[in-house]
């Protein structure tokens, strides 16, 4: 019987030398503010074996875990190597097919019923396979044409696994390397395991497939297939079958047959609505997850993952990207430190210059060369290189506008996307401001305005004879977690450690001078000597603390502007 212990010890070994091997390489050197100068450029690696490709195949050879890992690391520049992005991006998560009684074993556990009675027909040839989940035609009894979503046997089991050795290895890293403790790798990676798991329940990716497909009504041109909610489970998905050609697919005589301009035009928008206005973010709307149909419409798959938005902050990035659509650069650096966290090494005025420029080779060059994605990809970058923690939804920002970037090229190559970006944001924007002159909001500001008017008198008076009778006071809080208690404390234990060491060595050398009888240790009295061995090793405690813990950053972040 194998031990479950020693499988886990052995992956951990596997997971463990994949990310030492890339690290000694020079891969995650974009998230060192110090790379090592001797490490090879792995871009340009002459061998391959670290390069950008054989980095791919070795995240697909540990799985599906990793498979998404890639994804992920693919809207992180400041994590890893420029170089390595594209590679990411065109990661595959195919894999070859499961067996067809496994696909029936899965959906007949999940629906209690056998295939035979669910289906009129079920295809054993999968439309579709990946490293989750693989996809077959079927009809149900009333005639009706679907698509059945299948997770792979034990998948869940596996990633759960992967997920456990890498937050271990994760917050070991944040424990006790520079590059941890700027970065935080533990809290990406709780939140990329909790986009993975809501990934494997696809009773999440149905309500998400409702919900989009409401919310897209006012587009008739983009079509979201909806679930069969009774055929349903959390590892099988039953929804409409839609059929289409791939946009990627699409050749240059049918474009000359057709205009797919105002797909893409409907497409952008329609994404815009549902960041800015609904406050979801669809992750992973690349080309592969679009068919256009045959009545010439956009059907959009595969929304497992989608990242949801508060609505402070979706005011905020909705501001951050009009302001880079116009060109201003001071602005989208105060949105962007205002939504991010500032380290305790950030350089606040190169980021403020860095993002100028940026924001102005944007405007000069267009959309053409420049795009919104890699924009709002670059803001996360510059910030890991100034001391700036971006939120995780700026990256899925930039990695969402730049799938549709590659969707509207694919759709209509002379598209500016630029052009229908701030058409739309300009929208958006004068219909949020009406919003706030609607008679509901000035009712709800009168209110709040009549309730600190009513208020105000008592506060007045309260506040006044407090100071009449000496009794204001004024309480901080927080005090006992800054650093000025911190280091406050750490002085008083040095100076109180310094001040019995200079008694054990008085005390040792009195004793030593004297007539001590009893033991003695290399000539000299044993109790002086062991006091005098024990104020050498706590003096030398002292210096080595001041040498070494002194200067380790502890990465104290602070949100929100400055004030």
């Amino acid at each position: 019987m194998n031990d479950p212990s020693s499988g886990s010890l052995a992956r951990s070994a596997r997971i463990l030398g994949f990310l030492m091997k890339y690290r000694r390489a020079g891969i995650f050197a974009s998230a060192d503010a110090d790379p090592s100068p001797t490490a090879p450029d792995p871009a340009v690696d002459a061998d391959g074996d670290t390069g950008p490709e054989t980095f791919v195949r070795d995240l697909e050879a540990l799985g599906p875990t990793f498979i998404k890992l890639g994804q992920a690391l693919s809207t992180r520049p400041d994590m890893v190597l420029p170089a390595y992005l594209p590679a990411l991006e065109r990661m595959q998560d195919e894999v070859s097919p499961i067996p067809f009684d496994a696909v029936r074993g899965v959906v007949e556990a999940e629906l209690g019923v056998r295939l035979g009675k669910l289906f009129a027909e079920f295809d054993e040839q999968p439309l579709g396979n990946a490293s989750i989940a693989q996809v077959h035609r079927a009809v149900m009894n009333d005639g009706r044409e679907v698509a059945v979503k299948v997770q792979r046997p034990d998948v869940e089991a596996e990633i759960r696994r992967d997920l456990d050795i890498l937050a271990g290895i994760a917050a070991r890293a944040d424990f006790v390397t520079r590059i941890g403790r700027r970065l935080h790798f533990a809290d990406w990676v709780r939140e990329f395991r909790k986009t993975l798991l809501a990934e494997l329940d696809y009773r999440i990716e149905a309500d998400n497939l409702e919900r989009f497909g409401k919310h897209f009504e006012a587009y008739p041109l983009l079509l979201v297939p909806q679930p069969i909610w009774n055929l349903t489970t959390g590892r099988v998905l039953t929804m409409d079958l839609v059929r289409g050609t791939k946009v990627t697919a699409l050749g240059g005589l049918r474009r000359t047959e057709h205009d797919y301009q105002p797909l893409a035009d409907a497409l952008v928008r329609g994404y815009l609505d549902q960041t800015f206005v609904h406050g979801e973010i669809h992750a992973d709307p690349h080309p592969g997850n679009m068919l256009v149909t045959d009545d010439q419409r956009l059907a959009i798959f595969d929304l497992g993952m989608v990242a949801h938005v508060p609505p402070k902050q979706r005011a905020r990035l909705l501001k951050l990207l009009f302001s880079a659509v116009d060109g201003s650069g001071e602005e989208v650096a105060e949105e962007s430190i205002a939504l991010g966290v500032r380290l305790e090494d950030f350089d606040e005025d190169r980021y403020v210059r860095e993002i100028g420029q940026l924001v102005a080779r944007y405007a000069a060059h267009g959309s053409k060369t420049m795009t919104e994605g890699w924009l709002m990809l670059e803001l996360a970058r510059i910030g890991a290189d100034c001391g700036l923690r971006t939120p995780p939804e700026l990256q899925h920002l930039g990695k969402t506008l730049l799938h549709l970037e590659g969707v509207c090229r694919a759709l209509d190559p002379q598209l500016d996307m630029r052009q229908v970006v701030e058409g739309h944001l300009q929208q958006m924007l004068r219909e949020r401001l009406r919003k706030s002159f609607s008679p509901a909001s000035l009712a709800s500001e009168a209110m709040e305005m009549q309730a600190l008017l009513q208020d105000a008198p008592r506060r007045v008076s309260t506040l006044l004879s407090l100071l009449a009778e000496n009794k204001m006071q004024v309480r901080l809080t927080g005090l006992q977690e800054s650093r000025l208690t911190e280091n406050l404390q750490k002085i008083a234990n040095r100076v109180a450690t310094g001040v019995i060491v200079a008694a054990l060595i008085m005390a040792s050398a009195t004793l030593m001078r004297g007539d001590v009888v009893g033991p003695r240790l290399f000539g000299y009295p044993a109790i002086a000597m062991g006091m005098f061995l024990l104020a050498s090793a706590l003096g030398l405690g002292i210096v080595a603390s001041a040498l070494f813990s002194d200067h380790r950053s502890q990465d104290r972040g602070e949100r929100g502007p400055r004030t």
